[in-house]
C-alpha cells in the first residue's frame, strides 16, 4: 500500500487534536508548553507533506522544505524565551499550574 497525502494529513491532524486538547484540558505549564510543539510538530509534518506531493516538473517543490526550516528556528527561540518564563513563574510563584496564576504581579 502507498502512502498518500490523505494518511500524511490524517496523521498530523490527530497530532494537532491531541495537542490542541493538551492546551485546552491540562493546568501544568509544562505540559500545556509540551503540547503547544506538538501542535507545531503536526503543522510542520502538514507543510511538508504538502511539499512533497506538489510535483513541479516531476520533481517535488521543496518550498515547504525551506520554511520548515524557518518554523524550527523560531521554535527554537520560543523554547529558551518560554522555559525562561516558566522557570522565573515557578521561582517567584512556587507552582506551575496555571490556575493559580492569576495576575502579573509578584
Amino acid at each position: 500500500m502507498e502512502l498518500t497525502l490523505n494518511h500524511f494529513l490524517f496523521v498530523s491532524g490527530i497530532l494537532f487534536a491531541i495537542g490542541l486538547s493538551g492546551v485546552l484540558l491540562r493546568r501544568n505549564l509544562i505540559v500545556i508548553f509540551m503540547c503547544l510543539e506538538l501542535m507545531l510538530a503536526a503543522a510542520n509534518l502538514t507543510l511538508v507533506a504538502f511539499s512533497r506531493f506538489n510535483l513541479q516538473d516531476g520533481q517535488p517543490d521543496y518550498d515547504g522544505h525551506v520554511l520548515l526550516f524557518f518554523i524550527i528556528t523560531v521554535a527554537a527561540a520560543e523554547v529558551a524565551v518560554g522555559l525562561a518564563i516558566i522557570v522565573a513563574l515557578f521561582r517567584n510563584r512556587e507552582t506551575t499550574d496555571v490556575t493559580k496564576i492569576n495576575s502579573m504581579k509578584f
